[in-house]
């Protein structure tokens, strides 16, 4: 069981603003992961403030990404830098009858803390496959896998989910009783992500496998 106490982990992941939206659950944390393909790692260096997109996989207690030895994100990464990871998926847009209740049905997550480097080969190459069955189940039993130099100019990087919040809202607008009366719309317009139809490369020799045919059809 991974549930844990709905209290912050630490003072930095303790949300203030809208209290009530928060959600400390580990497995609450671990669903807004693993229904994400793309983070966001927000860092600092002497040029400034930087925040980069980034694709993201969870194992376990940790968030990973990945990226070429030579890119500033894992240099920076590497050296212990502290770093800020936030996801986000948009669920709907609330509409109110005053402007300024207007709000957002959403399910975010932040982490906070060091990335460490994912050592050796057999680690990495590991790891990317947990990568690759995210993206496609059973695609790294058919995809080349990657060679000793693809891999050494590779880094794997994770971060410990230990310091990590999660906001959640849900529902209708909260309109202030003065407002109920105003003859405008209110409700909430449903926002949700589709998964379109497969695209083949104009070369290929070989029929779709069972996860690209079903690939319009999954839950995203």
């Amino acid at each position: 069981m991974t549930t844990q106490p709905n209290k912050p982990p630490s003072d930095r992941t303790r949300i203030r603003r809208i209290a009530e939206n928060a959600n400390y659950e580990r497995d609450t944390l671990y669903s807004i992961i693993d229904a994400a393909y793309l983070c966001h790692v927000a860092f600092h260096d002497e040029k400034g403030t930087h925040c980069i997109p980034t694709a993201c996989w969870r194992e376990d207690n940790h968030l990973y990404i990945h990226g070429s030895n030579g890119g500033r994100l894992i240099k920076l990464l590497a050296k212990g830098t502290q770093a800020s990871v936030a996801i986000t998926h948009l669920d709907g847009l609330v509409l109110a009858r005053s402007a300024f209740n207007h709000s957002m049905n959403y399910r975010s997550a932040v982490i906070y803390g060091q990335f460490e480097q994912v050592p050796g080969e057999a680690a990495k190459s590991a790891s990317l496959d947990v990568f690759m069955d995210k993206l496609a189940p059973g695609r790294k039993d058919e995809a080349r896998k990657g060679n000793s130099k693809e891999l050494a100019a590779t880094t794997v990087m994770r971060i410990s989910l230990d310091e990590a919040a999660a906001k959640i809202r849900v529902g209708g607008p909260n309109d202030d009783d003065e407002d109920m009366a105003i003859p405008v719309w209110a409700g909430v317009l449903p926002f949700v992500t589709v998964a379109g139809t497969p695209e083949p490369a104009a070369d290929l020799l070989v029929e779709a496998p069972a996860y690209v045919r079903e690939w319009a059809t999954a839950e995203m």
